[in-house]
């Protein structure tokens, strides 16, 4: 794995609708050059029932114990006995997209698509973005990136570079949004 720099998001949509973030998400992918799609899935996971289904869609993920304990996917250890746990499933197809969020029950969540590279902006004097900070997140019974801030609604992140900030708004624009608050670090 090439070793990357963050990128920076910013939320354009807040809704209790799962469906409705879901089609910003399609919305903003339809504009994105998705080659090379993949989708990176993490999840604070605090059940069997709901880690169970998990561990069969994602059987290599790696995961750790939450609050400083010890126990993970590393050690070889039984996610089981470690509950609350942390999941990260990377680079897999966008197909584990339905299936991920179909077994969430109310854990809190990021679905993270990486694609190619992000349009041409001339409105705002922007070439075509390449594929650092080119994502899109959709927070899943949270509000914020690092799965810190529950929440009953969902977050639509559209992510950039730092130095092409203005991009965030023009592409909120793109697919009849806008930013809601701020463009902030994203944690990888």
């Amino acid at each position: 794995m090439a070793a990357m720099s963050n990128s920076y998001a910013q939320p354009i949509l807040r809704t209790a609708d799962l469906a409705e973030g879901l089609r910003v998400v399609e919305r903003l992918l339809g504009i994105a050059d998705l080659r090379d799609l993949e989708v990176d899935f993490e999840v604070l996971i605090s059940s069997a029932h709901v880690l169970t289904p998990l561990l069969k869609l994602f059987p290599d993920a790696e995961w750790w114990a939450e609050g400083g304990r010890s126990g993970s996917s590393a050690k070889g250890d039984d996610p089981s006995t470690h509950l609350p746990v942390r999941l990260r499933s990377w680079a897999t197809p966008p197909e584990a997209v339905g299936p991920f969020l179909d077994a969430l029950g109310g854990s809190p969540a990021t679905v993270r698509w990486d694609f190619m590279g992000w349009p041409e902006a001339p409105e705002v004097g922007l070439g075509a973005g390449g594929a650092r900070g080119a994502f899109v997140t959709l927070c899943v019974n949270v509000r914020d990136l690092e799965l810190e801030e529950p929440a009953t609604d969902h977050t639509v992140f559209v992510h950039v570079k730092q130095i092409e900030a203005e991009r965030a708004p023009w592409l909120a624009g793109q697919v009849g949004q806008q930013v809601i608050g701020d463009l902030v670090m994203a944690p990888y």
